[in-house]
């Protein structure tokens, strides 16, 4: 079995440009939609809000790997932040399903979130977690894992949703990437060791997920979760990224109540400015608290393993800083 032609929706993103690069290197056909003013090699111009242009994107197109979306995943701030997750994580998404099911599409891969479920806190949970989300990034993407399978049943689709972890590794812009930043300055705080347990996966494993589950019929109508077996505390990835960067340890940590205030008085600038600041409540949930998901499903059923290490994963996401 072989991917065909297969279309790549934000294929200019962090890992949708890691993905277009692995499926080039292997000589697939590729198709990648952008809304680039000048659409480059392969590209075509699209926007999931026109179902004209996705259809004409999807037409010959054998596989579809979803990668595009509203990342920003904190909780919404604004009544306009939480309509832009619904359009674009949900509403884009359905109608991307609609156009490929319309025209033949035999395999649809989705790049949901664990966020797709409720917050885990001290357990770790696996994808038959009963808590629904509760942010407006959350419950876009379930919306969207839900209207991607009846999409897939009313068409007779292999469709698979991917629920990610915390992604890492070179050229990534998100929480790990900008803690490290902040580490090689000098001004992040030293966390406290709280015990927690947090899940990250590096990308090229992601990526090795995504080809995986798209040929494996085994995958078809199936959501699974995508992480790294081993997790880590704050504390942990603090000491990591130091060492990584070449820093010397630091034996000393800012108490967890102080980090706990600071966190209040930055909820109260937030209330009142209507607009983020470095450190809150929900941030310092993320140093402090845990959020860990087990990727043993897609271990059992498929056989897949994340190979990259926090070491290992850190050292190419720092590119030898």
């Amino acid at each position: 079995m072989t991917l065909g032609r297969c279309l790549v929706t934000g294929g200019r993103g962090f890992i949708g440009a890691r993905l277009v690069a692995a499926l080039r290197a292997d000589g697939v056909t590729l198709r990648v939609l952008t809304r680039g003013d000048v659409p480059g090699p392969d590209e075509v111009r699209g926007e999931l809000a026109d179902p004209d242009s996705l259809a004409r994107a999807c037409e010959g197109v054998d596989t579809v790997f979803h990668c595009a979306g509203h990342a920003h995943a904190f909780g919404a701030l604004s009544a306009d932040e939480a309509a832009r997750h619904r359009q674009v994580n949900f509403e884009g998404t359905r109608a991307l399903a609609e156009a490929a099911g319309r025209a033949g599409v035999r395999r649809f891969v989705f790049l949901s979130s664990v966020k797709a479920m409720g917050e885990p806190l001290d357990t770790c949970v696996d994808e038959d977690w009963p808590e629904p989300p509760a942010g407006a990034y959350g419950q876009a993407k379930r919306a969207a894992e839900d209207a991607l399978q009846a999409a897939a049943t009313h068409h007779g689709m292999h469709a698979v949703s991917l629920r990610l972890a915390m992604v890492y590794g070179a050229g990534g812009r998100g929480n790990l990437e900008r803690m490290a930043a902040l580490v090689r300055r000098g001004v992040f705080p030293p966390l406290p060791e709280t015990g927690n347990r947090r899940s990250l996966v590096h990308v090229s494993d992601v990526v090795a997920a995504i080809r995986l589950v798209a040929l494996d019929p085994r995958a078809a109508g199936r959501c699974y979760i995508v992480a790294h077996p081993e997790t880590h505390s704050g504390r942990q990835l603090f000491d990591a990224l130091r060492a990584a960067q070449g820093l010397a340890p630091v034996g000393w940590s800012v108490p967890q109540g102080v980090l706990t205030a600071a966190a209040w008085v930055g909820d109260g600038i937030e209330r009142l400015l209507a607009r983020r600041v470095p450190l809150d409540s929900e941030a310092l949930g993320r140093l402090l608290g845990s959020a860990c998901y087990s990727p043993a499903r897609i271990e059992r059923e498929l056989g897949w393993r994340a190979r990259v290490g926090l070491a290992e994963g850190l050292r190419e996401m720092l590119g030898g800083v």
